[in-house]
């Protein structure tokens, strides 16, 4: 499986470059890559029972990785979402009326969306764009970020303290989590096009 194929790739560049595999992998998490922190995470915590990493550094490298991460994911948004969603929004039931909801949603709730966005599978990876399109204040957007995520990254690598040897149990759960998730989030997208469609015919 890629997933697999995916996580054996992440153990062994970890072992092989430290911290540096772990802020690049972190980083890349908080994109659109297929990266999962329970992969990365746990085994960091593994690797603090070793000695090989420190509580401290696995929790604030981890962190800055996802923080850079996030914010070229930000940028991403507000650099180039308007154009794109404008240009390209129709072909997936996008508009710029869905823009405009989208910036007044963080205008109001911006801040309690991103932090509790970091303890979400599928969601995490994404929701530092839209914050870019609707322009959230960027020291708000950094400070709840790196709160989130210190939070689920040092919850994680704790995982992988208390399991040592056997961490890669996170990654197995949390797969099956991440399985019901994504049926929910495509339940619910499913609505949302069925809603748009009806309320356009009805246009």
């Amino acid at each position: 499986m890629i997933l697999e194929a995916i996580s054996i790739w992440i153990v062994a560049l970890i072992e092989r470059i430290g911290y540096l595999g772990l802020f690049l992998f972190m980083a890349l998490e908080s994109t659109i890559a297929p990266i999962p922190s329970e992969v990365v995470m746990p085994f960091a915590g593994f690797l603090i029972t070793t000695g090989t990493f420190s509580f401290i550094g696995v929790a604030l490298i981890s962190t800055l990785g996802t923080l850079a991460g996030s914010t070229f994911s930000y940028y991403l948004g507000k650099k180039g979402g308007n154009p794109l969603i404008k240009k390209f929004g129709k072909y997936v039931l996008l508009n710029e009326e869905h823009l405009l909801w989208t910036e007044q949603w963080f205008r109001k709730h911006g801040e309690k969306t991103i932090f509790i966005s970091r303890f979400i599978p599928i969601v995490r990876h994404f929701i530092s764009i839209p914050a870019g399109i609707a322009r959230m204040n960027f020291f708000k957007f950094l400070f709840y970020t790196f709160l989130g995520a210190f939070i689920w990254n040092g919850f994680l690598a704790y995982l992988g303290i208390k399991l040592k040897e056997h961490w890669e149990l996170v990654h197995t759960y949390s797969q099956q989590l991440d399985m019901l998730f994504g049926i929910i989030l495509l339940i619910a997208i499913g609505i949302f096009i069925y809603l748009h469609l009806k309320k356009k015919k009805h246009a």
